[in-house]
């Protein structure tokens, strides 16, 4: 699960039970990632309403690519499984998903998406070494600043939360293993699947 205890453990209070409840509804089980924020449920809460600010300002196909791009480049199995997943069920097919996690822009894939694919990558990799230029791809294919800042918020806020959940050895849910093998193969990037 993580290398921290799960706090109420026995029996979840408040806003905790909360987020535990709300994961069995849409899961069926509690996400490892939930009981690591179980710890401290007002930054989870806080996350919940920074990532859902930024999703709902962009089109859903593009926040799950930037997203996967930015955990595949942190090395976060669980976030490149978790949007892998996501991806593969509503936006694209399990080759594309396989094809990005393994470093190839997919020919399936609009020019606007490649593009994204390829900010997405420089803002994890290391946001200081960008350049202004690194952003006119985007705007050249006619996205607008605004389109082009929430591909930036989605590749940082994935730096943030992947980054917590691998630096307390989150693993990504047994779930997970249940995904095609390529698929899942691909996208175990860092640490393994629960079991």
């Amino acid at each position: 699960m993580s290398w921290i205890s799960e706090p109420d453990a026995d029996e979840p209070t408040g806003a905790v039970a909360a987020a535990y409840a709300a994961d069995v509804e849409a899961k069926g089980y509690v996400a490892n990632f939930t009981r690591v924020f179980g710890h401290r449920p007002a930054v989870y809460g806080a996350w919940a309403g920074l990532n859902g600010a930024i999703k709902a300002g962009m089109d859903a196909r593009r926040y799950e690519l930037a997203t996967l791009v930015a955990a595949l480049r942190l090395r976060s199995s669980y976030c490149s499984l978790a949007h892998g997943a996501v991806l593969i069920d509503r936006h694209v097919s399990d080759d594309v998903v396989r094809d990005v996690a393994q470093g190839r822009e997919p020919t399936d894939l609009t020019p606007v998406d490649r593009a994204v694919i390829r900010l997405a990558d420089k803002v994890a990799a290391g946001a200081a070494d960008m350049t202004a230029a690194d952003l006119d791809e985007l705007r050249e294919l006619g996205l607008h600043d605004a389109e082009v800042l929430d591909v930036v918020l989605a590749a940082a806020a994935r730096c943030f939360f992947s980054t917590v959940l691998d630096a307390v050895g989150a693993q990504p849910d047994a779930a997970y293993a249940g995904l095609d093998p390529r698929v899942r193969d691909a996208l175990t990037v860092g640490r393994p699947i629960a079991t």
